[in-house]
């Protein structure tokens, strides 16, 4: 029995929170749910025991289904005196919010134990072994219920679950909203109740406004509401659909796109956009490490929040902001920039995302289900880490609210977006109440006759490798800020202008027609800072710019100029046929209809509306395979018709372009980056050399990107083996069966003896012709290993049949060391190595496809040319997609490792 962390947490001159308190009851033991509106709304569940409150907090609230099992996550002890507490919080303090007693009465151990203290006795064993089984007697919950301790969820982490008696039901409990104390709603009670602690005595208090009603900012629109119906299941159930991994590691954060204006789409949600640094945090057996959008840590400039993860008894990777907020409860950059220990305020890291839970990655799941999870599993236990509240309501009257409370802007989030690390998606758009830029500082100017270290910082964003000037800012820092830039400053200073074109810093304008004299002094253009400005002059100037601070987490050669796309061209609706599968990657004909071509068989040039865009088609004529006379339109409509199919193994996977503009006999090249090349709507991935240049793979989205890909004289599609999601853990392990000299009947023995192997040690297959003269096998990974290990596997199952084969197969890397054989490649599987996908076609004389097979059709006799540009809409018909397997459940590589030693050493 301890109240320590109790008091510790409160300062009982502010807050109302009884200290202590005794039971007077000799017979009966107590139990008290109190609704709790703080950061998150949850309900706190509390049993008297041992002279004072156990208590957990359940973030749902309780259920009378005993099919629903409810997250509750035991936190500190409280005083028995706190089973009335009902009022406000201030804010401020640990648990600032709003709190009713949702339902009280007494309870007992279900087993038969007379006596008061013969029951706590028993109940202290329950509790201590993991397991507390008990009876209520309230007026809301009656009957039997248990509070299971979980594994894997965190040492505090129990189940509440409702047994199955004469009191339980389907019906939501949580409906019956009011107190039993007051008769209060929690909304009621924060319109009437405006006594709170303060200064040892009640004092009335203005309540702080709201951005907007409670029920318009949280009432589910539709269809949004179908997706928050799913997310309200069982966390359990949402963790077990979710593929098993190791945490990742090196990734940097989703990015969202600016976009002009708000709007309202019920597809979409919405939160506040908060003013300051993004931070991925990663936790995992002890270990934390906070870092920066740029992946430089924040574990020792904001030890506080590092510190409150290292309590965190769990294993996840979080996504959220850190901030200072002032004493109205708005984010403040420049405070937090200013921010050196906890005497400069407090600060307050927002999550507002999980990517991976307890050896689980969740970046594939839908964000609203990712959201439900998070909300669950989120540690309750300090009000310095929050829940960042998601708003389903209209975005146009959420973004006039944030407006009317001053807060730098919202974030439209797409309900069913899968997080892409180091991607800046669409499925995420931000729109601004004010316009602020990241900006490069280039140099300063020092005017004559005046005392400050600088009179203005010079700035400059960065188009493609050159630095453009976009002005100068001389306000918006105090002497002391100054002081310290101006020793970042030193080490920096250089003879000439980083500029392409050197600025005129003396230069009158007409605010200005006659400006102090002043100096330039030029800098390596290594630091960032953030600028507000009121607009931007017809020659890229910002005109009115105050600076707002340093920007740490910013790389300065990533700095570019921000433009907001226009709203309406980014929000498109889905087409009909895209909302009947919301999974779909591609627009699926009615059912027992064909789908026809996409082109007419006569214009030359067609325009096209896929999936919301306008797609040109040119020179649809051009004969792209002379032999077999099949021209440029033709596989169009073969990719359009092709499209349902092939889709999943192009979806969130950067392309390598292989283009033949004129057609297979012509040139050909390959071409990985599209930066500044492709339509705004294209989704990229971002990537960096050798030499340090920033590109831009292409990644394959949806009929749109694939048929734009195929205008550019795309004949074959070369997806990576892994997704953005998850670059560096592939979803299978590629066999790639590269004859030389061989017959094509020796690439069948071999992939045969593949097979043969495989089978041996119970690890399922999937094989298709490649296309050319080979054959590729995969086996399923779900990105649960990484590129390494999944080519070591590759290594161990070819070195096997190497020795079943060693007449006419290789494992030589340089095909002069492989005298004639065919290479068994495993080093196929790294990141950035692509083949040919699934349905693919390919430049080679009959139009051939890389065709997916069953393993009884891999026979003597099988040739390339049975499957091509001609036949294979025709076989899709009656065989469906034979390779969908590979994208399925990964095998146990440590098991399946362990079982081909015992059998083939």
């Amino acid at each position: 029995m301890s109240l320590e962390k109790y008091a510790e947490k409160r300062d009982f001159t502010k807050t109302a929170e009884p200290k202590a308190g005794k039971s007077k009851d000799k017979n009966q033991l107590t139990f008290v749910i109190q609704k709790h509106d703080a950061s998150r709304l949850h309900y706190d569940f509390r049993l008297e025991m041992d002279g004072v409150l156990k208590s957990w907090a359940v973030p749902k609230g309780p259920s009378t289904d005993p099919k629903t099992k409810r997250l509750a996550m035991m936190v500190e002890d409280h005083p028995y005196d706190y089973r009335e507490f009902e009022g406000i919080i201030p804010q401020g303090e640990y648990g600032g919010g709003t709190v009713i007693v949702w339902d009280e009465g007494t309870y007992e151990p279900i087993e038969e134990i007379k006596g008061k203290k013969e029951q706590e006795k028993h109940l202290l064993q329950q509790l201590k072994s993991g397991s507390l089984k008990i009876k209520l007697h309230g007026e809301k919950l009656e009957g039997e219920f248990a509070l299971v301790k979980t594994h894997g969820m965190g040492e505090n982490a129990w189940l509440l679950i409702k047994h199955n008696d004469d009191f339980a039901s389907k019906k939501d409990i949580t409906k019956e909203d009011k107190s039993v104390l007051s008769g209060k709603t929690i909304e009621n009670m924060e319109k009437t109740s405006d006594k709170v602690w303060h200064s040892g005595h009640e004092e009335t208090v203005e309540k702080p406004k709201k951005a907007a009603s409670k029920k318009k900012l949280t009432e589910p629109a539709e269809p949004a509401g179908e997706l928050l119906e799913t997310a309200n299941t069982d966390v359990a159930a949402l963790l077990k659909k979710a593929p098993k991994s190791k945490i990742p590691t090196g990734i940097k954060p989703m990015l969202a796109t600016l976009v002009d204006e708000p709007f309202d789409d019920p597809d979409w949600v919405y939160e506040v956009k908060w003013d300051g640094y993004r931070a991925l945090g990663f936790i995992n057996k002890g270990e934390v490490e906070l870092l920066s959008r740029n992946k430089k840590t924040f574990n020792e400039k904001f030890y506080p929040i590092h510190k409150l993860l290292q309590s965190w008894e769990m294993n996840a990777v979080i996504d959220g902001e850190i901030l200072v907020l002032n004493d109205k409860g708005i984010s403040n950059f420049g405070s937090l920039q200013n921010w050196r220990s906890e005497a400069d305020g407090e600060l307050v890291y927002y999550v507002f995302d999980l990517l991976w839970y307890d050896g689980k990655n969740l970046m594939h799941l839908p964000l609203i289900q990712r959201q439900a999870i998070l909300k669950e599993v989120l540690p309750a236990n300090d009000d310095r880490i929050r829940l960042s509240k998601v708003f389903t309501t209209s975005g146009t009257d959420f973004f006039s609210a944030a407006e009317r409370m001053g807060l730098e802007g919202i974030i439209a989030k797409k309900a069913s977006s899968t997080y892409t690390a180091d991607l800046r998606s669409k499925e995420w758009l931000k729109i601004k109440v004010h316009k602020r830029q990241e900006v490069v500082i280039a140099g300063f100017t020092k005017n004559e006759d005046t005392a400050k270290q600088f009179s203005s910082l010079l700035l400059g964003v960065y188009e493609g490798k050159h630095l453009q000037y976009v002005g100068k800012v001389g306000t918006g820092f105090s002497d002391k800020v100054q002081k310290e830039m101006m020793a970042q400053f030193k080490p920096l200073i250089i003879k000439d202008s980083p500029f392409d074109t050197i600025p005129d810093v003396n230069k009158p304008s007409r605010f200005r027609p006659n400006p102090p004299k002043a100096k330039a002094t030029w800098l390596k253009p290594n630091l960032v800072c953030e600028v507000a400005f009121s607009e931007v002059t017809s020659d890229g100037v910002f005109r009115h710019p105050s600076f707002q601070g340093m920007r740490v987490d910013k790389k300065a050669s990533d700095v570019t100029r921000e433009i907001a796309a226009p709203t309406d061209e980014v929000v498109t609706d889905k087409t009909k046929e895209e909302k009947e599968d919301k999974h779909a990657a591609a627009i699926k004909p009615p059912k027992g209809k064909e789908r026809k071509t996409l082109l007419n068989p006569t214009d030359e040039t067609q325009v096209r509306k896929i999936c919301g865009h306008d797609l040109k088609f040119t020179h649809l004529s051009k004969i792209y395979w002379p032999e077999d006379k099949v021209t440029k339109r033709d596989m169009f409509n073969y990719y359009y018709q092709v499209a349902e199919y092939i889709l999943p193994y192009l979806k969130d996977r950067p392309m390598s372009l292989n283009r033949f503009p004129g057609g297979i006999h012509g040139p050909s090249f390959y071409q990985k980056d599209v930066k500044g090349k492709a339509p705004d709507w294209v989704k990229t991935f971002p990537y960096t050399t050798s030499e340090e240049e920033h590109k831009e793979y292409l990644v394959g989205t949806d009929e749109a990107s694939l048929l734009w890909m195929a205008s550019l004289g795309c004949i074959e599609m070369n997806p990576w083996f892994s997704r953005v999601q998850s670059p560096d853990n592939p979803d299978y392990c590629v066999i790639d069966l590269d004859p030389d000299k061989n017959t094509f009947d020796q690439v069948i023995e071999a992939a045969l003896e593949v097979k043969k192997v495989l089978d041996a040690i119970n690890v399922p297959s999937f094989c298709k012709t490649s296309g050319s003269t080979g054959m590729h096998i995969y086996i399923p990974m779900d990105a649960k290993y990484t590129y390494d290990q999944s080519q070591m596997f590759a290594r161990i199952i070819v070195n096997i049949v190497h020795k079943q084969l060693p007449d006419y197969t290789s494992l030589e890397r340089m095909v002069a060391n492989r005298k004639g054989k065919m290479y068994l490649d495993f080093l196929q599987n790294r990141p950035g190595a692509t083949i040919a996908g699934p349905y693919s076609l390919r430049p080679k004389v009959g139009a051939t496809v890389s065709m997916p097979l069953h393993w009884d059709e891999v026979k003597p006799g099988l040739t390339m040319k049975d499957f091509t540009i001609f036949n294979t809409i025709d076989r899709l018909k009656t065989e469906g997609d034979l390779f969908k397997g590979a994208l399925g459940k990964a095998i146990n590589l440590e098991k399946t490792i362990k079982k081909a030693q015992s059998i083939f050493e």
